[in-house]
């Protein structure tokens, strides 16, 4: 005979019994939060959502506990279940990491209370009780001494927290100060890992998130990236040549294992651009709409090129001292392709220091550049010193030329070298010059019009692009550039 009370208490034991591996955790999810989280990767260089959630999991209880962190970036579709399964690791953390002080930071309240609400849901799925007290609209507390709260878009709310967990979601939408302050609100204990966790689609190509995963990629933090495709539902009876889906798809659909209804994501492809489909369920790249050079493609244009002998060589400069110093060095083929081979990007250093360092990056004798073209600018007096770059340049061997031009000037003829009239390319740029490949990407106008219809001046992607601007306007009209004696 069955014996009902035997199998509630084998259920319960099996409740608070720690998953040990991956396959574990999915099937302690699927029974006891009743979410099945897809575990496939389908597209090159993807990643599943159940890799998200056992490295969110798992870091606390292997060897990677020896990581100095256990930071995540988590980059994914529109309903692709981000915030659900960040729920779902942040009620394995309360349960299973004794003491473990977790805090959900969305870009609005409305998105942290979505988080917040998944959780409260998964914890009246039976797990009443591992509560200390009652469940409050932004709080709830732990016999084991977590907890979880959810704190608001401001300085004020972050600041002062020392916790172990913090959630990040749609960081797209997070105030940059907001960001800055969370960023020092996690702290490690003797059991548990120290995790800032960073969640969001990415729409904008100069957004916090895109900052972040370039920031993730040089530091070396794991991003978990999926689409459309690892967490759609299997197609087992569709035709794929009538399907709208097929030209993405290519029978991806076929070997998924995700909950995502195709009918609803044939709908919204309809209903979208391409380049928000792309962007907002593809994840492939943000939308464009407010680039400036919306038809650079690092695919088409970043090559790898070297210094030739044969050709001229040029170099450019853009002044800073806070806001970086640029160097490009270029050579322009018999083609007529412009191939930028080098960049030196520093800020916070001198001009002799500038100096030296452009020296030792020759490729050649200094008497083989045929032009060192920059920034106008550079040839004002300083009030303090009372003498000018252009000036401290020529003194240490470096003779710069310049002609004044408008910026549209300047970015008109870029755009040409990136795509003409004839959508043919003339500007290769070397894999080395990271900066300037970040900032044709990036370099965007206003959100906000402005009236002057100029390209936002950052401070972080205007420099690059102003010295490739000075490139460009001075070897297309070389006779009207300006070699200054002082």
């Amino acid at each position: 005979m069955f014996d009902i009370e035997k199998a509630e208490h084998i259920y319960s034991v099996l409740r608070r019994s720690r998953p040990i591996t991956k396959v574990d955790l999915k099937n302690y999810v699927k029974v006891f939060l009743g979410v099945n989280v897809p575990d496939k990767i389908i597209c090159p260089e993807h990643n599943s959502p159940m890799d998200y959630l056992w490295h969110s999991f798992n870091t606390d209880f292997s060897d990677t506990r020896r990581m100095k962190n256990a930071d995540s970036i988590v980059w994914a579709n529109r309903a692709g279940g981000k915030t659900e399964i960040a729920a779902v690791a942040t009620l394995l953390d309360c349960i299973f990491k004794p003491n473990c002080q977790v805090r959900i930071l969305a870009g609005s309240g409305e998105q942290a209370g979505r988080m917040y609400q998944y959780l409260t849901t998964f914890l009246y799925h039976g797990f009443e009780e591992f509560l200390d007290g009652p469940v409050r609209k932004d709080k709830c507390h732990f016999i084991n001494g977590s907890a979880v709260e959810v704190l608001t878009q401001s300085p004020t709310s972050v600041r002062g927290q020392h916790i172990q967990k913090l959630r990040c979601d749609e960081v797209e939408l997070f105030d940059e100060d907001v960001f800055s302050a969370a960023k020092f609100t996690t702290l490690s204990t003797k059991t548990i890992t120290a995790a800032m966790e960073m969640i969001s689609t990415m729409h904008r190509p100069y957004g916090l998130m895109q900052k972040i995963t370039v920031s993730a990629q040089q530091q070396g933090t794991p991003i978990f990236k999926w689409c459309v495709w690892e967490v759609i539902e299997r197609c087992v009876d569709r035709s794929c040549s009538q399907c709208p889906l097929w030209i993405d798809c290519e029978g991806k659909a076929k070997i998924a294992s995700g909950y995502l209804k195709i009918d609803d994501c044939i709908t919204q492809m309809c209903r979208a651009s391409r380049a928000g489909w792309e962007a907002e369920m593809l994840c492939k790249k943000p939308m464009l709409d407010n680039v400036v050079f919306n038809e650079f493609d690092p695919a088409v244009h970043v090559k790898p090129v070297e210094y030739d002998p044969n050709l001229p060589l040029y170099r450019t400069l853009d002044f800073g001292f806070v806001n970086p110093f640029v160097c490009l060095w270029i050579q322009v083929d018999g083609d007529g392709v412009v191939r930028v081979l080098d960049e030196y990007v520093r800020s916070r250093a001198t001009v002799d220091v500038h100096a030296e360092e452009i020296k030792s990056r020759m490729p050649c004798g200094e008497e083989q550049v045929t032009a060192t073209f920059c920034d106008p600018a550079g040839a004002g007096v300083n009030d303090v010193t009372g003498t000018s770059v252009v000036r401290e340049l020529r003194a240490m061997g470096i003779v710069t030329r310049f002609r004044r031009s408008s910026i549209a000037e300047g970015i008109e003829l870029i755009r040409r070298a990136v795509r003409d009239g004839s959508s043919r390319s003339s500007l290769v740029i070397s894999p080395r010059c990271s900066r300037l490949i970040e900032a044709l990407q990036c370099y965007h106008y206003p959100d906000c019009a402005t009236g002057n219809e100029l390209p936002l001046k950052d401070g972080v992607y205007d420099h690059p692009i102003d010295a490739l601007r000075y490139f460009f306007v001075n070897y297309k009209h070389p006779n009207k550039a300006t070699a200054r004696r002082y």
